[in-house]
């Protein structure tokens, strides 16, 4: 059974962030990211966004928590108000993250009632007061995630100036997915479709403020595209493809570390996914909180439709167990 070298996850963060995978809520909690993280040692991951009221007010070691093989690992924030921003960063610092991210991005409700998100782009002043705070709490980088604009406000210019005055705080990376957002009239899922991508408007970006980190998201389908974006940018942030074709990493870090190891093949990665689920059944009661996230790893080869067919239809099973993915293995070999 190959190993998993945790030293060689331990890459530089700004190196690291040549190539990212999104923070997607419901989807990259700390299962999904074990999962990645055996696919790509250097790629960097994002948490699911976590409000500030959550981590002051719930169970911060729950939403904290991760192993140490999942780094380089960012930590994404919700939240408009500098003092608490800058307390729950000292928090994601404490615990070992290699980043903090601040969302602008996110376009749902439950979010605008929060004053958070990507009715933030309205305020830059406000962000950017955020930023300092942060910065002042931390010695990680600090980040933000945004959209290019929102509703009505989506011009270049008021674009630029959003990140003008947010860098003025001292934030030096911005990662921007490049549609705008509508806060009301559009769902969350809708506003990752229907706004048209203006991938032009971010490499903007990059030719405005060079001695700034742009990293483009939105709609990243390949590794092809994303390596021709980065004659624009400084790094692409990949997100549903990534999760529902999570094969697609293998070829990161050849691509775009340098790596000239091979890469593990799917068979050696459920290997090594199989005593990580082990541990877990010993304090989780499903299977299903590690499987749902594996359901693609066979994405567009042969048994494919067998391995999801047998984990959606046993992992509910009285007694299921890693003993389901090691049959599901078997469609796959035939």
């Amino acid at each position: 059974m190959p190993k998993l070298n945790i030293g060689e996850c331990q890459s530089n963060i700004f190196k690291a962030s040549r190539f990212s995978v999104a923070p997607m809520m419901d989807w990259t909690d700390r299962h999904c990211r074990f999962f990645h993280r055996l696919i790509s040692k250097q790629a960097l991951l994002y948490t699911e966004m976590v409000t500030t009221g959550a981590l002051i007010h719930g169970d911060r070691h729950r939403f904290l928590q991760f192993n140490a093989v999942e780094n380089p690992l960012a930590f994404q924030l919700g939240g408009s108000n500098p003092r608490e921003l800058a307390s729950c960063a000292r928090m994601v610092e404490d615990y070992g993250y290699s980043e903090v991210n601040l969302n602008v991005g996110c376009p749902s409700d439950r979010v605008q009632n929060g004053r958070f998100g990507a009715c933030l782009m309205a305020e830059p002043e406000l962000v950017a007061e955020c930023i300092t705070a942060m910065s002042q709490a931390v010695a990680i980088p600090v980040t933000v995630k945004s959209r290019i604009g929102i509703d009505e406000r989506d011009s270049y210019q008021e674009l630029a100036h959003f990140i003008e005055t947010v860098a003025s705080a001292g934030c030096r990376t911005f990662i921007v997915h490049a549609r705008k957002a509508w806060l009301s009239g559009l769902s969350p899922k809708q506003n990752r479709e229907v706004p048209p991508l203006r991938y032009e408007a971010v490499y903007q970006l990059k030719k405005d403020f060079p001695q700034l980190e742009i990293i483009v998201n939105g709609g990243i389908a390949s590794l092809d595209q994303a390596e021709e974006m980065l004659k624009n940018v400084d790094g692409v942030m990949m997100g549903r493809e990534a999760y529902h074709n999570p094969y697609i990493l293998a070829d990161v870090d050849r691509r775009f570390f340098g790596a000239v190891s091979e890469p593990l093949s799917r068979q050696d990665i459920v290997s090594l996914l199989i005593p990580y689920i082990q541990e877990q059944l010993k304090t989780e009661a499903r299977l299903n909180s590690v499987s749902r996230h594996i359901l693609g790893l066979f994405h567009g080869e042969p048994g494919a439709r067998g391995w999801r067919r047998h984990i959606s239809e046993n992992v509910s099973r009285k007694g299921a167990d890693e003993n389901v993915i090691r049959e599901a293995l078997k469609f796959t070999t035939q």
